[in-house]
């Protein structure tokens, strides 16, 4: 293993094996723990996409609201699920299926489209040509504006679902999926997560589908592994410390050089990123 690979795994935090339920008590005390430490806090906000990430964050974060208010015997907490469709999503069923499963104390549907395509022209009227691929940073970017709204008005905090094989890549929207409150399955890579959401009994629809951010219209429901040039298998055996394809190799470590600015708060004076 190489010296990179090394410092890569060490940063991820990502274990080569982990005990499926410790794992899982792991992220649901964690959100409780956060709870309890802000007395402000009534719950979690998180957007529901029908995949697996966010289906395993709404999972936890629901049974760690039912396990605070049982505690002290009211429910003062809850978990709310936000549907956010950039029109009508193509994979619909999944999103009420996937909310079906964990059961939110509260879900909300907001249609993004009607807020993404004015901002979009509005910059196009002040002369700003966007890409399909800006875009779709736009889209996500409003959901997670739309998140933050509903978290002031109901006094919660908003969960990310970002996990270390999309960490590795920087494949999320700076500021839009990336930027959250509180990442409560952050060291767990993809198959990982399956592991987890199988032992929490999830419809394996759920788990087995094929990972994708459907964010370019150009490129509609373009599949994660088709849009990084590298699979999954590749990114979670290279996290777990195990040899991969040099071809992947090289591909997955440039990924993560080149979005090391998405891991970190703004860059200030002090940080050698500048440099």
């Amino acid at each position: 293993m190489s010296i990179l690979q090394q410092q890569i795994i060490a940063a991820l935090k990502v274990k080569p094996e982990i005990d499926v339920h410790e794992e899982i008590r792991r992220s649901i005390d964690f959100m409780k723990a956060y709870a309890q430490k802000h007395t402000f806090l009534n719950g979690f906000v998180l957007g529901i996409s029908g995949g697996q990430d966010s289906t395993l964050v709404g999972k936890l974060a629901q049974m760690a609201v039912d396990e605070l208010n049982e505690e002290i015997g009211e429910a003062r907490y809850q978990f709310i699920a936000v549907r956010l469709p950039y029109g009508v999503q193509f994979d619909e069923q999944d999103n009420q299926d996937a909310l079906e499963y964990i059961g939110p104390s509260k879900t909300y549907m907001i249609n993004i489209k009607e807020a993404v395509d004015a901002s979009i022209k509005t910059l196009e009227d002040a002369g700003v040509e966007l890409s399909d691929y800006d875009k779709g940073n736009e889209k996500a970017r409003e959901r997670m504006k739309a998140q933050y709204s509903i978290a002031a008005v109901h006094q919660a905090v908003v969960l990310g679902s970002d996990h270390a094989a999309e960490s590795i890549t920087g494949f999320y929207t700076k500021f839009g999926d990336g930027g959250a409150d509180l990442m409560p399955i952050y060291r767990l890579n993809k198959r990982q997560g399956r592991a987890l959401l199988k032992a929490l009994n999830c419809p394996p629809h759920l788990y087995e589908k094929v990972p994708t951010a459907d964010l370019e219209e150009d490129k509609p429901a373009l599949a994660d592994e088709d849009a990084l040039g590298v699979s999954y298998d590749d990114i979670d055996d290279y996290l777990e410390g195990k040899e991969i394809p040099e071809k992947a190799k090289k591909r997955l470590e440039n990924h993560y050089k080149k979005s090391m600015h998405k891991r970190h708060m703004p860059i200030t004076v002090f940080d050698d990123f500048w440099k």
